[in-house]
């Protein structure tokens, strides 16, 4: 696919933003942006033809950015991407895209005001097992999906308490908002929109004010279910993702690196039930879901289609973790209590 009529900058110089950056071609990327100029340069200097900022302001009023791809601290991504969306630049914006519904409200009425796309990257909807089970469902081969069991998690690492994630002020919530969402997001996926959302979180080890455990249970308005925890006290990273048929099962683990290979298992149950007949797709190749994930941004742009996963989508996930959230009150003091919040609809 043909980029050379796309000229990105990039806000977030941090981890995600370099990730970004070396996914494009040479020449693409025109402007690094961060408000540590050290840290924009240093992403610069990874292309030739791209120069460093550390003001939103001038790279969003350059004429050499077509769109942007934002991917800074939670807080401030719908403010960043509220500005670009006025300036009249198409964005990609990493998830949750804000961290309180009535900030993608905002931003869902100013990008339809300046006719350009806001994407919200939830790249695992991307995942080859992730894509291959949406596959085999929509063959209907399994029947109509009843239930959805995920488990995401990862172990932290030594300082973790004091990083942004940590930050309230920041990161707007804890494991919830970090990689609950992912989960969330693709329970959607397979079940639909929930009408009752229930759940809690907890601090249950790490030294800071949001959480580290989240309990979610949703159902949608045929009542089926999807029961969902995330968790930064994982110890050993994990992604298990399971969703039950009438007639099988598809059951997705690992993300690759440090969660094992990618699998996904299909038991299909046979007329006689008893032990199913069972197919496994094993995919061991380096993770291309950013990739795939970008390729749909710049074609939703010369297509002028309205990106899916965008705002939409990405506001569904966030009314389910304010919901949670919704007696929790940030920040609390904890230093491994139990600090709960439950809300229902």
């Amino acid at each position: 696919m043909a980029l050379d009529y796309l000229n990105i900058a990039i806000i977030g110089c941090g981890r995600v933003g370099e990730k970004r950056m070396k996914l494009l071609p040479s020449g693409v990327v025109t402007l690094a942006c961060d408000q540590n100029l050290a840290r924009a340069q240093a992403l610069a200097s990874l292309d030739k033809s791209c120069m460093a900022s550390d003001s939103v302001k001038t790279v969003l009023h350059s004429s050499d950015v077509d769109a942007v791809i934002i991917a800074t601290e939670n807080a401030s991504l719908a403010p960043i991407a509220q500005q670009a969306v006025e300036a009249g630049k198409h964005v990609l914006v990493e998830k949750p895209g804000a961290i309180r519904v009535e900030e993608l409200e905002k931003l869902d009425a100013l990008a339809k005001r300046s006719n350009v796309m806001v994407r919200v990257g939830y790249n695992h909807r991307y995942h080859p097992a992730i894509l291959k089970a949406q596959e085999i469902a929509q063959s209907g081969i399994l029947g109509p999906v009843m239930l959805v069991r995920g488990r995401y998690g990862q172990g932290g690492r030594v300082g973790y308490d004091r990083e942004w994630r940590a930050n309230p002020r920041l990161s707007g919530g804890g494991e919830l908002l970090d990689q609950g969402v992912h989960l969330i997001d693709l329970a959607g996926l397979f079940l639909g929109e929930f009408t009752v959302v229930e759940g809690h979180t907890a601090t249950y080890f790490w030294n800071m004010s949001v959480d580290d455990n989240a309990f979610v249970s949703l159902r949608n308005a045929t009542g089926h279910t999807a029961w969902l925890h995330a968790s930064c006290t994982e110890w050993k990273n994990t992604f298990s993702f399971e969703i039950y048929f009438a007639h099988g099962k598809l059951h997705i683990e690992g993300l690759g690196g440090s969660y094992g290979i990618e699998r996904l298992y299909h038991y299909q149950m046979r007329p006689e039930m008893g032990p199913p007949d069972t197919v496994i797709y094993e995919y061991p190749q380096p993770d291309e879901s950013w990739r795939l994930e970008m390729q749909d941004f710049f074609a939703d742009i010369r297509r002028k289609r309205i990106p899916v996963p965008g705002i939409k989508e990405a506001r569904a996930v966030l009314a389910v973790v304010e919901k949670i959230y919704a007696k929790h009150d940030f920040p609390h003091e904890s230093t491994g209590n139990r600090n709960e919040a439950t809300n229902s609809i």
